[in-house]
């Protein structure tokens, strides 16, 4: 018997976005990834100084922000200004109990922290790299 909950409903602090705005967190994951290669590319081709590789951290943040919203169907901006949309792109709505609003903010919390570190070990490896 499959029990799975519908994609189309808001739960507090568990899921905030609906396809369409889970789409658009997977295309800024492949945006940011593509940033990151081609960031990484040039490092070796132009002979960068191995303290520059630090500098690929924004372009994996921003991987690893879009590609873990995108797994977690929630938006951690969403979450913090307390509204949600499972409609047309940018049809947000309210959420209006302040219980859900800190579970939302909660959850929020919690994927910007797993991105924060996702870029961080993906960035390490890049530093250790030996090119």
């Amino acid at each position: 018997m499959n029990l799975k909950m519908p994609d189309s409903t808001y739960i507090a602090g568990t899921c905030n976005i609906g396809e369409k705005e889970i789409r658009r967190r997977q295309f800024v994951a492949v945006i940011g990834l593509f940033l990151s290669i081609s960031s990484f590319i040039a490092m070796i081709v132009t002979s960068a100084p191995r303290g520059a590789r630090f500098g690929i951290f924004i372009p994996l943040m921003i991987t690893a922000i879009g590609y873990v919203q995108s797994r977690s169907k929630f938006c951690l901006a969403y979450g913090f200004a307390g509204t949600f949309n499972f409609g047309k792109l940018g049809d947000l709505s309210r959420v209006s109990d302040p219980v859900s609003k800190a579970a939302d903010r909660a959850n929020a919390l919690k994927i910007l922290a797993k991105s924060f570190v996702l870029a961080f070990i993906a960035t390490v490896v890049v530093l250790v790299l030996p090119l």
